[in-house]
């Protein structure tokens, strides 16, 4: 796909991400694959990193892997696990730490090498293992240590091969960009030249080349990914690419109108679909939020199908698969755990005999808004907050009703309205209101009343992989609070969710 990349090899780690992440912000493309399914290597393959991981070298639980297919031959850093990875497999000594060594840390020594040039003794960096390395092969050498850590980095004699006993890609690592740049520019030599517009080169003339004159279908969903990927494939195959944008009754207030509008006006063949009494038919009745997904998707697919069926000479089906859909879907251990269903990946049906093209599944969802920027795409879509795909079902806490639907429609209007007005919408990653499962008294007037509640959701984060609460003013809140109450018939109680993910997810559902 690049002529350049670098092999991330995942054994596990919480922080693999962010090693590609950092990658990424120093202009090189790179791919995680995790060590029990480990690719073909290609001539685009310049360097490799070993992740850390969770596991002790001592486990066993982790399969071995064959080092020699890049030592020597290729740039290879290892990293926490990935260090202790490579001394064990060389005839080193790994114990578990007497101390085990996790927050931060000081490198009280540094021996010229060019892996920590510009860094500074007693720089800070982040360590996370409870083994360390006790012994070094003979054709080691230690170049830089902790207090407590002695080889806390070491050089293989003859090799461009380092390891490093703490992580470099973690925002507490206060020179851990400077030493990933070291690696990449000053060991590997890597020309640094991957960026939205090459992205958008070369992703362009692989979609010709793959596509040709075949005619393409894409559901959108007014969402940042599924506009980027039209865009990217309207430049590239032009009219033969066809948008599918269905209502399914559980979008927000107006949305279907504003986003198809929106779809018009950058030149996008779509048709509008309005299937919401059809999807909320079949939703009645239930409350489990599994089960709402998994009707959701079905209908979706059933609708979606029977209006590709209206057209002729459909041969490919576009996917707004990201980077992070595809990592959890092939794990270390297998396939992630089932946090929720409805995700880009799969979910074809057969019956549909259709290849299928994702444009977008090598990218962050920021590197995503970044390629839209440099498409021209209108600011309005790039900053959209990210909405399920089961739309309002899963903001809805139990059962779905028209009613419920109208309610929170309304009361969400109010909260997103008040957040773009009072300039507080680009600060916030996701927001959202909830629908909750309970009524409470209240007095309006001179009466008593026994109506709904709802609570208001924001979070900032970068992915969405973690996220914090959105510290937004207690005078904000409070004024929209009030318009919630005062304007939507059937609420008389607002609250707001102060929880961080993890533990909690962005999401009630």
């Amino acid at each position: 796909m690049m002529e350049e990349k670098v092999l991330i090899i995942d054994f596990g780690s919480q922080y693999t991400q962010l090693i590609a992440r950092r990658l990424r912000e120093l202009n090189v493309y790179s791919e995680i694959h995790p060590c029990t399914h480990l690719p073909e290597l290609d001539d685009s393959t310049k360097a490799v990193i070993l992740s850390g991981s969770p596991y002790s070298v001592s486990d066993g639980i982790l399969p071995s892997i064959d080092l020699s297919v890049y030592r020597g031959k290729l740039p290879l850093l290892g990293v926490c696990y990935g260090a202790q990875y490579m001394a064990q497999s060389n005839g080193g000594f790994v114990v578990p730490s007497k101390i085990r060594e996790y927050g931060r840390a000081l490198l009280t020594e540094i021996h010229e090498s060019v892996l920590f040039e510009d860094v500074d003794k007693n720089s800070q960096v982040w360590m996370s293992h409870g083994d360390t390395i006790q012994d070094i092969p003979a054709n080691f050498q230690i170049i830089a240590s902790t207090e407590s850590v002695k080889c806390a980095a070491f050089k293989i004699d003859g090799e461009n091969t380092y390891g490093i006993q703490f992580h470099p890609e973690v925002t507490h690592s206060s020179d851990g960009k400077t030493i990933l740049h070291n690696f990449i520019s000053k060991v590997a030599k890597l020309s640094q030249n991957w960026n939205p517009a090459h992205f958008i080169e070369t992703t362009t003339n692989e979609l010709q080349q793959k596509i040709g004159d075949d005619k393409v279908i894409l559901g959108l969903s007014g969402g940042v990914d599924s506009s980027v990927a039209a865009i990217l494939l309207k430049n590239a195959i032009g009219s033969n690419l066809t948008g599918i944008f269905i209502d399914n009754g559980l979008l927000r207030k107006d949305e279907f109108e504003q986003v198809l509008h929106a779809y018009k006006n950058m030149g996008l063949n779509v048709i509008g679909v309005d299937a919401k009494e059809r999807f909320i038919s079949e939703l009645k009745g239930v409350s489990d939020p599994e089960q709402k997904r998994k009707i959701i998707g079905r209908v979706f697919i059933e609708v979606f199908d029977d209006e590709a069926t209206k057209l002729t000479g459909i041969k490919w089906l576009t996917q707004g698969t990201i980077y992070p859909d595809v990592i959890e879907s092939v794990s270390v251990k297998g396939p992630s755990a089932t946090i929720k269903s409805h995700h880009n990946v799969g979910g074809l049906p057969e019956k549909m005999n259709l290849k299928i093209v994702e444009p977008l599944r090598m990218l962050f969802k920021d590197e995503v808004r970044n390629v839209g920027a440099a498409l021209g795409i209108d600011p309005i879509i790039l900053g959209r907050h990210p909405f399920p795909g089961p739309g309002l079902a899963i903001r809805i806490l139990g059962d779905i009703t028209h009613e419920k639907i109208r309610i929170l429609q309304e009361a969400d209007h109010i909260f997103i309205s008040e957040l773009k007005s009072k300039n507080h919408y680009q600060n916030v990653w996701q927001a959202g209101t909830i629908f909750l499962p309970v009524q409470s008294v209240g007095v309006m007037g001179d009466e008593r009343t026994y109506e709904h509640a709802v609570c208001l959701r924001a979070v900032t984060s970068v992915d969405g992989m973690t996220a914090d609460f959105c510290h937004l003013p207690h005078d904000f809140l409070g004024h929209v609070a009030n318009r919630i109450i005062n304007e939507v018939k059937g609420i008389n109680r607002v609250v707001y969710d102060i929880s961080s993910k993890p533990p909690a997810t962005i999401e009630w559902e």
